[in-house]
């Protein structure tokens, strides 16, 4: 018998663990990329995110359960397409170029009975106002009587062992009864549990809401993360108290800001939707962009202030970085906090080294060197500072051979550390 053939556009970090589940389950797998480059990886097996192993990849290319392609033509004759990929900001406003193109690819090969997917986070409406459009008039067939439409928002964390695509529930939408009946039963296939809203606007706005909550309460504990050191107190002794109490509070931690695709530009997705639409500006986002994207200067302040306090000037300082990803234990550097501080660091006149075993090369900025971990580095440093914990740091070491350190994640102990 032949498998269902489902045809993914983007092949990044949502869309390629996407492909991968829907191979490993029983559909013939289409991963779709206008980026050659990694369409070429992927044909020799190659993995560019930790969260999918070469080995499945692998396995999924023998099997001939997936064909990674930039040749659109490969997607003729689907069952299911999902769309996957960036939606970025271009001057402060929502930039979905990427998903009207997507869309007009998909719509040149949909056919009656198919199912369309989005996944890209974008503000409540799209689905129905801005792809259903594409889709009909690319095809000449029409959403919800000759073809099914929904939206899924994608919930992926990036090296998150413990909560992955499979466990983690996928809240889904239809825009009518037939297409939530075929969007939910393709996804039940690929997941533990589905979440059922009862139409695509909630299902955007339920991912606005996830990623906006997280983004307001970071800004919150990082404006306290500056007050609190002039007032000359220990937030984080502070936030471990809090977060004993079992009832009202969640934990969040400062660090050099926010990164990743989801928080510096999900929320302002939010923000856009409510100004565009309402007149209306939503404080609370606008606030949280400010504070969150005012973090890195905040940190290389504090360097320029632990330097001076060491009698040495941040123009010309051996500066070592640990950590230029976004996030621990993950190669992604997309809006990382720590690229933006080293970029910073380097306009201000330092000799920036940074330590990453996980971020591609074409990720460092220009003008920091690029070293491997070792003993040496972090002696020879003026001021060593934690950004990201990897856990392949050894951390012990850090406080050991380093004279000097400033810590943003609340690592490291003794004398010659200063906390964010």
């Amino acid at each position: 018998m032949t498998p269902n053939k489902l045809a993914v556009i983007g092949q990044g970090y949502v869309g390629l663990p996407l492909a991968m589940r829907a191979a490993e389950v029983g559909w013939y797998a289409v991963g779709y990329d206008v980026d050659r480059h990694r369409i070429a990886q992927l044909a020799t097996g190659q993995s560019f995110i930790d969260d999918v192993d070469e080995a499945t990849i692998a396995m999924a290319l023998a099997n001939g359960t997936y064909r990674p392609t930039a040749d659109s033509e490969d997607l003729a004759a689907f069952d299911v397409a999902v769309i996957s990929v960036p939606t970025p900001l271009r001057d402060g406003d929502p930039d979905l170029s990427y998903v009207e193109s997507a869309a007009r690819t998909v719509g040149r090969h949909l056919r009656a009975g198919a199912t369309v997917v989005l996944e890209s986070t974008t503000y409540p409406g799209t689905t129905e106002q801005l792809v259903a459009p594409i889709l009909e008039a690319e095809s000449g067939l029409r959403a919800g009587i000759d073809f099914h439409l929904g939206y899924s928002p994608e919930r992926i964390d990036p090296s998150n062992k413990t909560w992955t695509f499979v466990n983690t529930p996928k809240v889904v939408s239809g825009i009518d009864a037939e297409s939530l009946a075929a969007v939910d039963g393709f996804y039940r296939e690929l997941v533990d549990s589905t979440v059922v809203v009862s139409d695509p606007k909630i299902a955007e706005l339920t991912k606005l809401l996830e990623n906006t909550f997280r983004h307001v309460n970071v800004a919150l504990v990082n404006e306290l993360a500056m007050y609190a050191n002039d007032l000359g107190i220990n937030l984080w002794e502070a936030v471990d108290a809090a977060s004993t109490k079992p009832f009202g509070y969640m934990r969040f931690t400062p660090g050099p800001g926010v990164g990743g695709h989801c928080l510096p530009v999900d929320p302002s997705y939010l923000s856009w939707a409510t100004k565009s639409s309402l007149g209306k500006s939503f404080r609370f986002v606008e606030l949280a962009n400010r504070v969150n994207a005012g973090m890195p200067d905040y940190v290389v302040t504090r360097i320029e202030r632990s330097l001076e306090a060491a009698g040495t000037d941040l123009d010309g300082a051996r500066v070592l970085l640990l950590g230029l990803a976004y996030k621990p234990n993950t190669g992604d550097a997309r809006e990382s906090a720590a690229v933006r501080v080293a970029k910073h660091l380097f306009a201000a006149g330092a000799q920036v080294r940074a330590i990453d075993s996980h971020v591609d090369d074409r990720d460092v900025p220009t003008g920091i060197t690029r070293v491997p971990y070792s003993a040496d580095e972090l002696r020879t440093a003026d001021l060593v500072v934690l950004l990201v914990a990897h856990s392949d740091l050894d951390l012990g070491a850090v406080t050991e051979h380093s004279r000097r350190i400033l810590d943003c994640q609340n690592r490291l102990r003794g004398d010659r550390v200063e906390l964010l």
